[in-house]
């Protein structure tokens, strides 16, 4: 069974549908038992940070992330809230990723949010089995996991910057895979037998 954490911050219905694509088994739950007894854990998330690290710790869930063995996967803010800090209100995050995310600058080559498709590269990680780097991923967001050790592919947008990241069990992708086509379905599908 697959745990969706469920904290309030999440699009648990792109993510619940894709998941029933794949013929997955899943359930959504905030209960840390059911995600301790997971044999995968998705943490999805849409919108702030801060706001997204006050409720994971008002229901307690830190912990429980933090000790999960078994596979993990943060999507978008929930990606960022692995990292160690984030400038979007401040907040101090989980850190089991030695990211720091920052805000997206406004350019002339930038529009802010960064929305909409963009490609990934240097691919490094089973999570990729199969996909070519210059695949198209779909974005939504204005903070942004700066390069580290734990980058396990890229997008510019500019800048260059981690389009996802892996530490150990932990896995981070700042692109939605629910919302990326055949490519995020591949990805999914690559996460669920990891």
């Amino acid at each position: 069974m697959i745990a969706i954490i469920d904290y309030d911050m999440g699009n648990l219905r792109s993510v619940k549908n894709a998941l029933h694509e794949l013929g997955a088994d899943y359930k959504v739950t905030a209960d840390p038992r059911d995600i301790r007894e997971a044999e995968r854990v998705l943490l999805p998330g849409v919108g702030n940070a801060a706001e997204a690290m006050h409720k994971l710790r008002e229901r307690g869930l830190i912990e429980t992330i933090l000790r999960l063995r078994r596979p993990v996967l943060g999507i978008c803010v929930g990606m960022q809230v692995m990292c160690r800090h984030s400038e979007e209100g401040d907040a101090e995050c989980m850190g089991i990723f030695d990211a720091f995310v920052k805000k997206f600058e406004p350019g002339p080559e930038l529009k802010v949010p960064h929305t909409g498709w963009n490609t990934i590269h240097n691919l490094e990680s089973k999570l990729f089995k199969g996909i070519k780097g210059g695949e198209w991923v779909y974005y939504v967001h204005s903070y942004y996991a700066g390069l580290c050790p734990d980058t396990i592919a890229t997008t510019i947008a500019p800048p260059r910057f981690s389009a996802a990241l892996k530490y150990e069990n932990f896995y981070g992708t700042q692109f939605h895979p629910e919302k990326s086509g055949e490519t995020g379905r591949k990805i999914l599908e690559n996460f669920l037998r990891l």
